[in-house]
């Protein structure tokens, strides 16, 4: 992921954990990060039409359209003279600077006032619209995708792409019904300026899309689809929206339970370890999930083809001494006689960590690695665990950490320094304590599960 998101949201996140320091309440302020979509493509190829859809089916959710169209610059009465002359459809008609400033304030969750932009005088007129901070933020516009800065802060892209002719036939009858403008000027101008904007500012950006909808709103397929896709982003956490490589296993009232016990300061041991063990088991097939696969298929004892799926095979675990050591078992369990290593990382300061002992499979470089540790707060000591590991020859990419909670600054400090790995957690805290203890966390895992507090 680009490295500007990952910072932008970053900021938003840091400041949401400086609103919860502050508040004098004992419940703490939410600022949720919105779900912003950028939908763009060539004039009347029904982007529009297309945000109206999502939006409808988003019905049980606060979703607010915001158009790049409101962000036109006014004309001078120079440019007026000669609006014949003056292409719409280039990335200088717009005022990009001031789209931006809106839509980090709506980020931020603060309602914002934009532009209200007539097509006839084609200048900014009173009043201007008061847009209202969201759960979804769709940006709907021909050139959206063209400004690095205006794509990094988009969770999902879309461009709609439709057929010239019909675009052109659109644009004709808008541009006489609704900007009482007549046939020829629209050919004019289409031929000038909207044609050959679309192919060298507007058509290049297509590359930058998630998903494609060909024949835009009539595509009610591709639309069923994204929708589904944003009630699933909706549903994670906003670290989630940050990070690919972040997952977090669906939450149900069974996990919440579980964490409810494992949380809680009077439970006994023997809950403790017990509760403990099914949310590690539960983490495990999660992440062994995540696994490289290959199709195959075989008889069932009916006689039947089945087509299924066979895992990777060359896999191994490393427990960071001694909590990981907890998640063995359910490694075990799920994968008999895989081999596991041993990691011991000394905290020589509140940023310092030294590595004191490791024992790893000879031929760890050439396996996918199943880093277990039930907690990961700071991220100083996953940091040199991974660093141990990739040091070995391990590929990146073939680590998958698991653990039980994760605070964001831990999740931050593995991410944006191992992008490539996978982290996979049952929950994600608040944050950390001054004295890098996860909140509202669940207190020193190895002395609660060894029994040696």
């Amino acid at each position: 992921m680009d490295s500007e998101i990952v910072a932008a949201l970053k900021s938003s996140i840091n400041n949401h954990f400086s609103l919860q320091s502050d508040c004098p309440s004992s419940e703490p302020v939410s600022l949720k990060l919105p779900f912003i979509i950028g939908v763009a493509g060539g004039t009347a190829s029904g982007k529009t039409t297309v945000c109206n859809m999502i939006i409808s089916q988003l019905h049980d959710q606060r979703v607010v359209l915001v158009n790049q169209d409101s962000f036109y610059n006014s004309l001078s009465d120079e440019q007026l003279e000669n609006v014949q002359d003056y292409n719409f459809d280039h990335p200088d008609a717009f005022n990009t600077e001031l789209m931006l400033s809106c839509l980090e304030t709506l980020k931020l969750g603060k309602a914002v006032s934009t532009p209200n932009y007539n097509f006839i005088s084609h200048k900014s007129i009173e009043p201007a619209r008061m847009v209202n901070p969201s759960d979804v933020i769709i940006l709907e516009g021909i050139l959206l995708f063209h400004d690095p800065r205006v794509r990094v802060l988009m969770n999902m892209k879309i461009f709609v792409d439709t057929d010239s002719d019909v675009r052109l036939a659109r644009r004709i009858q808008r541009d006489t019904v609704e900007r009482g403008r007549n046939i020829q000027n629209v050919l004019d101008q289409y031929s000038k300026f909207v044609k050959p904007s679309f192919e060298e500012f507007i058509l290049p950006t297509m590359k930058y899309a998630d998903v494609i909808i060909p024949r835009g709103a009539d595509n009610e397929v591709a639309i069923d689809l994204i929708v589904q896709h944003i009630r699933t982003k909706l549903g994670q956490h906003d670290l989630c929206k940050i990070y690919a490589n972040v997952f977090v296993i669906y939450s149900t009232f069974q996990i919440r339970g579980m964490h409810t016990i494992i949380r809680d300061v009077k439970s006994n041991k023997h809950d403790f370890v017990f509760c403990a063990d099914r949310l590690i088991r539960l983490v495990v097939e999660h992440g062994l999930g995540h696994l490289p696969f290959t199709e195959k298929q075989i008889i069932t004892p009916t006689g039947s083809v089945y087509s299924g799926v066979v895992f990777c095979k060359r896999l191994c675990g490393v427990s960071v001494i001694r909590s990981g050591e907890s998640m063995e078992n359910a490694l075990r369990a799920c994968c008999k006689g895989i081999k596991i290593g041993k990691i011991l990382i000394h905290r020589e300061s509140n940023t310092g960590r030294q590595l004191i002992y490791e024992k790893l499979p000879s031929d760890i470089a050439s396996r996918h690695v199943l880093l277990l540790d039930p907690v990961l707060a700071s991220g100083y000591s996953a940091v040199k665990a991974i660093s141990v590991l990739l040091n070995k020859g391990v590929p990146e990419s073939n680590i998958i950490f698991l653990n039980l909670i994760a605070a964001p600054e831990g999740i931050h400090a593995v991410c944006e320094k191992f992008p490539r790995l996978k982290i996979v957690t049952s929950e994600i805290d608040a944050s950390l304590n001054k004295d890098l203890r996860v909140m509202p966390g669940m207190g020193e895992f190895g002395d609660r599960y060894f029994g040696t507090g």
